[in-house]
């Protein structure tokens, strides 16, 4: 009677450890592809924007020799000027107060800090680049940290060369936050 009632509680306990087995489920896993393939498709989603270009002296000399714009009046200080968009520059950029002159007013002569801000007229979505490998957080979440650029396709040469000038941020670190929602890896934030 006694091997009897051992071989029902060892059924027992092996059915009950079954049971638990199938009642936890494994975290799916989430490669740094995945985790790319899921920040980049919500940038694709978000609406496309030009990007903000930092023009300083050097870039104002690179718009004048691409014809972008042109010198059109210069101050008695001789270092204030204003500069008027040529009809190639306002194929390519837009001045974000409005308008087609850029009113250069730097504080000195020699001021190389004084720059201005221009937009591009092609839009883009944002990229996502170099994804580290996920790491998990104690709250079971996990961490991708990751580069966000800017796309600057559509964005001619010369331009391209101004935004590539000290002053211009084309790319920041970032961190995705990924939880599990339904089985499956989902992107929850992006800061």
């Amino acid at each position: 009677m006694y091997a009897v009632t051992m071989k029902r509680f060892a059924g027992l306990a092996v059915l009950g450890a079954g049971l638990a087995f199938a009642g936890c489920k494994s975290t799916p896993p989430l490669s740094a592809t995945d985790a790319k393939a899921m920040i980049q498709a919500k940038y694709d989603q978000s609406t496309a924007a030009p990007v903000h270009i930092v023009v300083d002296d050097l870039g104002m000399r690179q718009g004048i020799t691409a014809k972008y714009w042109d010198r059109t009046k210069m101050y008695p200080n001789r270092f204030w000027a204003d500069f008027t968009l040529t009809d190639d520059g306002k194929k390519v950029v837009t001045i974000p107060g409005g308008g087609d002159v850029i009113q250069w007013r730097p504080d000195t002569a020699g001021d190389t800090h004084y720059s201005i801000d221009l937009a591009t007229v092609a839009a883009n979505h944002l990229k996502a680049f170099d994804v580290h490998d996920p790491q998990t957080e104690a709250d079971g979440t996990r961490s991708v940290i990751f580069s966000e650029g800017v796309d600057l396709t559509g964005v001619p040469g010369p331009l391209q060369d101004i935004a590539h000038n000290p002053g211009n941020h084309l790319s920041t670190k970032r961190t995705a936050i990924f939880a599990v929602q339904n089985g499956a890896w989902a992107l929850q934030s992006i800061t």
